[in-house]
């Protein structure tokens, strides 16, 4: 018996080509409009459901998949599900398993660089025929070697973030709520610093967090006060993990050197964001996590799911607060 996978037909070609070349033999992979009724009547016989995240899926959800099994989303994130929904029905919501961690520490790295050595500046200028026009002897550039990084957030994304920190010869602290042991850390190069230590300490802050109510604005008018002036904030998690505002008043005033955004508080954001008028911020469109090469490992790692809660077994990265 064949069985009912359903994913929204906002995918790509190219994702959905790469996921009709995994689907494991015995299962249908269904896509259709999210909420037409196509989508509905297929949610009536489906036991798998993979998500990426853009639709809330409420109660009316659940009650519309009476034989669903797993929800399984293809992002890092599930911040936009409703979690009191997916518990009511017992039914597990599961992450992607880090499948695009390598790609999202690689993007943090880029802003780090980018903002450090004011990529932007540097190519406006060349485009613009200035070459080396502009005033490089009263520009101040750094370099990542011997900076301290703070990783806030050591999860999937934070750790590959921290293995290629090392690889610039910088120092690295951490914070989170789920502490590494001491061999951990030792493995890993890195030492646990409180929150408000770790701003006060770092060159370079890194946001890998998820997006919850003890997030939400962490990073606000009193945390960029704690950090240096010649810091730097870099965020590829969750937009509203940063108080916009605040960061804005701290860029403008140079209470900081600048930020590297791939993520903001609304997204798209509008055209004439404050933000946007600034040069020491750099911004990317949410563009950390989706690179070709890992369509196929979120793909392969929904699929590892839904084959392991049809054997019966517990799947893999079942979200913190479902778990």
């Amino acid at each position: 018996m064949t069985s009912r996978i359903l994913t929204p037909d906002s995918h790509s070609e190219d994702t959905v080509t790469i996921a009709h070349e995994l689907v494991p033999q015995g299962y249908a992979l269904e896509t259709a409009r999210h909420g037409s009724p196509e989508f509905l009547d297929l949610l009536q016989t489906t036991e798998f459901y993979i998500g990426v995240g853009q639709f809330k899926h409420g109660p009316e959800f659940y009650r519309a998949a009476p034989r669903l099994k797993l929800v399984q989303t293809l992002s890092a994130g599930y911040n936009t599900y409703d979690l009191d929904a997916a518990r009511a029905a017992g039914v597990p919501i599961c992450n992607n398993g880090g499948a695009n961690a390598t790609a999202v520490a690689e993007h943090a790295i880029m802003l780090m660089l980018a903002v450090a050595r004011k990529l932007i500046w540097q190519h406006e200028g060349v485009a613009s025929g200035r070459w080396r026009g502009n005033d490089f002897h009263s520009t101040r550039l750094y370099e990542l070697e011997d900076k301290v990084l703070g990783i806030v957030g050591l999860g999937n994304i934070g750790k590959k973030v921290a293995r290629r920190a090392k690889a610039f010869d910088m120092r690295v602290l951490y914070y989170d709520i789920r502490r590494l042991s001491v061999d951990e850390e030792d493995a890993l190069g890195v030492r646990f610093a409180l929150f408000t230590e770790l701003l006060k300490a770092a060159d370079i802050v890194s946001l890998h967090v998820p997006l919850d109510r003890s997030t939400r604005s962490m990073i606000d008018e009193r945390a960029l006060s704690l950090m240096k002036p010649t810091a730097i904030l870099i965020n590829t998690c969750r937009g509203p993990v940063v108080d916009e505002k605040a960061l804005f008043e701290a860029l403008r005033d140079e209470k900081i050197f600048g930020a590297g955004l791939d993520v903001m508080v609304e997204e798209p954001p509008r055209p004439d964001h404050e933000l946007f008028a600034l040069k020491n911020a750099v911004f990317t469109p949410h563009a950390a996590g989706p690179t070709f090469d890992n369509h196929w490992k979120r793909w392969r790692n929904a699929f590892d799911n839904i084959e392991r809660v049809a054997r019966g077994q517990k799947p893999f990265w079942i979200v913190p607060e479902l778990a």
